[in-house]
């Protein structure tokens, strides 16, 4: 659906983007990760077609970026970070503005946008005028306007930027909505708690480099160094620490009444090999719970050095 083959883009001295490749497959909700200057926005704005590449190719929906430019801007919805919102007008105005721009007869436009406004939850404003709306109800009319034409793919910079915590969940129970219809979405953002729920892929990117990308679990799975468990056991505590102490994967172990929390060193197999110990050494387990890497911690581990 969405790809990118060394794409490559210099402003002069500066690299926005180092030889970037990158697929993301019809359906999938793809969060680019990266802080500000990273080059997010300028691969956003290389695939709405708004810039041309230094070096490179992309394809959006089967359409060449750089050749077949009026079939990929029909392709594709795009948010950029800052949009504007014609403040004059009202909210259905808008939208019939930007529907009629792309050249949906006005027969088929008032249905349109009662059904935009309804899966934005801004029906009871359609009436009234933009500049009266909070800045949650904007970004959510600006997803609205990406939605006109019905596009594949959608491309938003930094969708949650600038909003409250509220205004927050709000725009991703959107973008939710948007993902259940089959929409293959790409969308950026520093905020990274924004995107672990979301997406079903990510990629990270420092200086116009891309250092992972993949699945989200597979993502994670690449930087963590060591695995983390919490043991519940039921009885027999003193044998639990033995047994602990004396295998040569676990290190920083911390002891409590009847739990334990350490660092692993080993693979599956080592931890089945651990929890046979257990067993043999007749330690009731109540519970063996690996404690998950996050998105955050993920980025830090992978951008560290980096800056």
């Amino acid at each position: 659906m969405i790809e990118l083959v060394d794409f490559h883009k210099t402003y002069g001295p500066v690299t926005a983007v180092r030889g970037l490749s990158l697929l993301i497959p019809e359906g999938e909700v793809f969060g680019l990760i990266g802080s500000n200057g990273a080059g997010k926005t300028t691969i956003l704005r290389f695939l709405a077609t708004l810039i041309e590449p230094t070096r490179g190719t992309a394809k959006v929906n089967g359409y060449s970026v750089t050749t077949q430019v009026a079939q990929v801007r029909r392709s594709v919805g795009y948010m950029p970070d800052a949009f504007g919102l014609y403040p004059r007008m009202l909210v259905w105005e808008f939208l019939d503005f930007f529907a009629a721009a792309y050249g949906i007869p006005q027969w088929r436009r008032e249905n349109l946008i009662s059904d935009l406004l309804t899966l934005m939850g801004l029906e009871e404003k359609r009436g009234e005028p933009v500049d009266g709306l909070s800045r949650g109800m904007k970004q959510r009319l600006g997803l609205a306007r990406t939605l006109v034409h019905d596009p594949p793919a959608l491309i938003l910079d930094e969708p949650a930027s600038g909003l409250d915590p509220r205004a927050r969940l709000e725009v991703k129970e959107v973008l939710r909505e948007l993902a259940a219809m089959g929409k293959t979405i790409l969308i950026s953002s520093h905020i990274l708690s924004e995107l672990a729920d979301i997406c079903t892929s990510v990629g990270i990117i420092e200086h116009g480099t891309l250092l992972a990308k993949g699945k989200l679990d597979d993502v994670l799975a690449q930087v963590r160094v060591h695995r983390v468990y919490d043991l519940k056991i039921l009885t027999g505590a003193d044998q639990a620490h033995e047994i602990l102490k004396k295998n040569e994967k676990v290190f920083d172990l911390e002891t409590g009444s009847n739990r334990f929390h350490f660092c692993f060193n080993g693979e599956d197999a080592d931890v089945a090999e651990l929890v046979k110990a257990f067993a043999a050494a007749e330690v009731p387990v109540i519970e063996l719970r690996e404690e998950p890497i996050d998105l955050e911690e993920a980025y830090f581990k992978l951008t560290k050095g980096k800056e």
